[in-house]
């Protein structure tokens, strides 16, 4: 959303929005002239609003919505009014289950350093070190042809995109509160596939059995990225674990296919140094512990990033102090999330983030360690942040990584220890 709405500020919109909170993002929103209210109220809304837009988060009942049919205004969800503006480009569209952040970020640095100048949105902010920006952003304006996009799964929204690249990272069983099961998921991709035209590309493992059935029908050019994983492997990539050398993968195989000069690319990809809440480095304790943050909420990205963590520091105690995101996520894929953080040297849980979503009696976080417990005794749940800050401000030692993770906003613990 605040991507969207510095779009709309790059051309030349009046653009204000409310949220529940402050953020990093509002207030870069604010920095380049929009106008923010903390909470949500009617009377943010002026008479003269001409369209609304919103979020999977906000509900048609919203206070704000109901004041734009009072008023006969426009109303667009994000992706509609994302597709919009997109779809007048030659759209690169980066979708997967998981790591579409990072490999979107990727792609906007080489399209950069190739001189093509993209409009581009990422589902994360961009660091500064990036491509000489001052300050973190997950939008970048530009004059070129290309658009690259994050195209999320859910709900079907990526169905609001024409792309003329494709990139499936992978398939995986996500987002079960609308899907129904993996097939269904695999149609929706399917069905945004077959949309590529026959001179476009769709980037993805055609051998791998999840996305196999995504490619019935598709009369683009199929490329395997899984061929250029070797050279991937063989750059000095400040990314670790084995999903980023795919996702680099990803970059190498669609800018081949397009007659970059793989030696720049291979040399902006070694540059590249993640994204915000992608393993991103926080600081010390004064203890010596070391904290990192990631925005894994997936039990397969959760292992990702504790396998990358466990290759870039061998020697550590690896804690991870998880959040989890969604009562529905959290109640289907119970099992999986157990195993995976069972995989930690010490897990530490904080409540479930809800999000979109109402209270679940049947489903909690302290049913989550205990699951966790089956498979490793070193797990506790804390009721708030206040508490984990506390346990970890006695406990945490010089040797331990400290990992704060999920899509909620578990990272503010970190700061906290930091501070």
């Amino acid at each position: 959303m605040s991507a969207l709405a510095q779009l709309y500020l790059y051309k030349g919109k009046v653009v204000s929005g409310s949220d529940l909170s402050e953020s990093p993002a509002t207030s870069l929103l604010k920095e380049k002239g929009a106008t923010f209210f903390l909470g949500h109220d009617k009377t943010n809304v002026s008479v003269d609003t001409d369209l609304i837009i919103y979020s999977d988060a906000v509900p048609k009942d919203n206070v704000e919505r109901i004041r734009g049919k009072e008023f006969h205004m426009g109303e667009k969800s994000y992706f509609e009014a994302l597709g919009e503006f997109a779809n007048q480009y030659e759209l690169v569209a980066v979708s997967g289950t998981h790591g579409k952040t990072t490999t979107t970020a990727m792609l906007i640095d080489v399209f950069e350093e190739a001189g093509l100048d993209p409009m581009a949105i990422v589902g994360s902010l961009r660091l500064p070190a990036q491509a000489g920006a001052k300050t973190k952003s997950n939008f970048r304006a530009g004059a070129g042809n290309y658009f690259i996009v994050e195209a999320d799964e859910y709900m079907r929204h990526f169905l609001q995109f024409e792309p003329k690249i494709l990139v499936i990272t992978n398939i995986d069983s996500d987002h079960l509160d609308y899907y129904k099961n993996l097939n269904d998921i695999q149609s929706a991709f399917n069905d945004l596939a077959v949309r590529i035209p026959k001179n476009g590309f769709v980037v993805c493992d055609p051998n791998d059995e999840n996305v196999l059935p995504a490619l019935v029908g598709v009369s683009a050019q199929v490329i395997d990225y899984t061929k250029f994983l070797e050279m991937a492997s063989e750059l000095k990539l400040k990314v670790t674990g084995e999903h980023n050398r795919k996702n680099a993968s990803v970059v190498l195989a669609l800018t081949s296919s397009m007659g970059f000069n793989m030696e720049k690319v291979k040399s902006v990809l070694s540059d590249f140094s993640g994204t915000w809440r992608r393993f991103e480095y926080k600081g010390k304790m004064k203890s010596g512990a070391i904290i990192y943050d990631d925005y894994a909420h997936h039990p397969a990205e959760i292992a990702a990033t504790l396998s990358g963590a466990r290759e870039a520091f061998p020697d550590k105690k690896i804690t991870i102090i998880f959040q989890p995101h969604l009562y529905s996520r959290t109640k289907l894929l119970l099992n999986d999330f157990a195993e995976s953080l069972s995989k930690a040297d010490y897990a530490i849980l904080a409540d479930i983030y809800a999000a979109r979503e109402k209270p679940d009696e049947t489903i909690s976080s302290k049913i989550l360690a205990e699951k966790i417990k089956g498979k490793n005794k070193k797990v506790r749940y804390f009721p708030d942040f206040g508490e984990i800050e506390k346990y970890l401000s006695e406990n945490a030692v010089e040797g331990d990584l400290l990992i704060t993770m999920g899509a909620g906003d578990i990272y503010k613990v970190g700061e906290e220890l930091l501070g």
